[in-house]
C-alpha cells in the first residue's frame, strides 16, 4: 500500500475566488482565512472575460488585480503574515480550444488554470482536441475540474483519456482534483491513472467564500480514493518549492 496523502500535507489552496468576480469575500479576507488554516499560500483564480455573468476579468482588469495582490502581499508581510497570495486566473477554454486572455498577460501570472464552462455536448473527439489545444498552451499550468461534471446535475464531458494523459505528460500540464462537493473532479479512477502515468495533480477547493476553504478535506479524501500520495500533488510543496516549480518551463516539470 502507498502512503496516501493526508490533509496535514496540504500547504495551500490552488483554486480560490474573490469578489472581483463571483466570490463573496475580498482577496484579503480569503488570505486571512487561509492563514488561519495554516496555509503558506493561496492562489486567487477568478474567472475571466468569457464568463460575463460572473463579472469575469479582461486583460485590463486582470492586470489591476495583479497590482492589488502585490500590494496586499507587501502589507501582509509587514503585519508578519506568513501566507503569500499567488496571482492566478481561471481561464475559459472556448469551443475551439483557444483561451479568453492574451498570452502576454498570462505570462505575468504566477499560476494559470483553464477550464471548460460551455459546449458540454460536443462529440468525444472534439472535446479531446479542445482540451489538448488548451494544454499545449505554454502558459496553462492546470486544467481545472477536467470533465466539468456536477454530481446529480450534469454528466462530465466525454474524453479520450489516453490522449489526455499523454498530452498532460508531454506538456507538463497539471490536472486538478476539484474539492467542491458537487464536483470531485477528477474521479478516483482517473486520479489513479494520472498518478501511474507520472502526471502531477493539484487540489483546489473552488471556494467562493472563506467558509468554503474547508472543502479541502473532500478533495484530499477524493485523492486518497485514487491512491494519490503526497509526492503526486503539487500543493504539498512549500511556498519556495512551488514557486521554483512554476518558474520551470512546463515540459521540464515532470
Amino acid at each position: 500500500m502507498p502512503k496516501l496523502i493526508e490533509l496535514k500535507d496540504i500547504k495551500g489552496d490552488l483554486q480560490v475566488h474573490s469578489n472581483w468576480t463571483d466570490g463573496s469575500n475580498t482577496i484579503e479576507e480569503m488570505a486571512r482565512a487561509g492563514q488561519k488554516l495554516g496555509y503558506q499560500y493561496i492562489a486567487i483564480t477568478d474567472h475571466t472575460r468569457d464568463l460575463a455573468m460572473t463579472g469575469g476579468s479582461d486583460e485590463k482588469k486582470l492586470l489591476k488585480q495583479m497590482a492589488e495582490i502585490d500590494e496586499l502581499n507587501y502589507n501582509l508581510r509587514a503585519k508578519s503574515y506568513k501566507l503569500h497570495i499567488l496571482k492566478g486566473a481561471e481561464l475559459n477554454i472556448r469551443k475551439d480550444g483557444t483561451l479568453d486572455i492574451k498570452d502576454n498577460v498570462l505570462e505575468k501570472l504566477d499560476i494559470v488554470g483553464a477550464a471548460i464552462h460551455s459546449s458540454f455536448n460536443l462529440p468525444k473527439n472534439e472535446q479531446t482536441k479542445r482540451l489538448i489545444r488548451a494544454m499545449e498552451n505554454p502558459n496553462v499550468d492546470i486544467i481545472f475540474h477536467p470533465t466539468g461534471r456536477l454530481l446529480g446535475q450534469r454528466q462530465g464531458i466525454e474524453l479520450d483519456w489516453d490522449k489526455i494523459f499523454e498530452t498532460a505528460k508531454k506538456t507538463g500540464t497539471i490536472l486538478e482534483i476539484n474539492a467542491y462537493p458537487n464536483r470531485l473532479d477528477l474521479n478516483d479512477d482517473n486520479i489513479r491513472h494520472a498518478k501511474n502515468a507520472g502526471i502531477k495533480l493539484s487540489l483546489g477547493t473552488d471556494a467562493h467564500s472563506f467558509g468554503e476553504l474547508s472543502y479541502m478535506n473532500y478533495g484530499v479524501s477524493q485523492a486518497r480514493r485514487g491512491w494519490a500520495e503526497k509526492k503526486d500533488v503539487i500543493n504539498t510543496m512549500s511556498l519556495s518549492e512551488i514557486l521554483t516549480f512554476l518558474k520551470k518551463p512546463k515540459n521540464k516539470r515532470f
